[in-house]
């Protein structure tokens, strides 16, 4: 189940497969937080720490972006234990160099293979 607000761009979901809510919020914060508890804290950090941290990202490498954003928000109340987690990634995982990055022969591992 897919519980949305009521932007045109979910539309599509229930076509998909999913069992889509999409929730009319009518600018009324309390409909917001009753059922999409934190979703706009969320997005509003993600594009904070995009724009303030890494100043903008380009398309090829929002992915990778995106799931170190997953990565850190899943863990930040356990900071003991992002780090032990990421010990353990970084133990299985083969980083790219400089040249197969921007070759464009690289491409980004996806979430089905990431341990996140």
């Amino acid at each position: 189940m897919i519980v949305t607000d009521d932007w045109s761009g979910y539309a599509d979901l229930r076509k998909r497969g999913y069992d889509h809510h999409a929730i009319a919020e009518c600018g009324d914060p309390e409909i917001s937080e009753e059922f999409l508890p934190i979703s706009h804290l969320v997005f509003a950090n993600l594009k904070t720490w995009l724009a303030g941290t890494h100043h903008g990202v380009s398309a090829r490498h929002l992915q990778a972006y995106l799931n170190e954003f997953t990565f850190r928000f899943n863990r930040r109340l356990y900071p003991f234990n992002a780090f032990r987690s990421l010990l353990g990634i970084a133990g299985n995982t083969t980083a790219p160099t400089y040249a197969e990055l921007y070759s464009g022969d690289w491409a980004h591992p996806t979430s089905s293979g990431c341990m996140c």
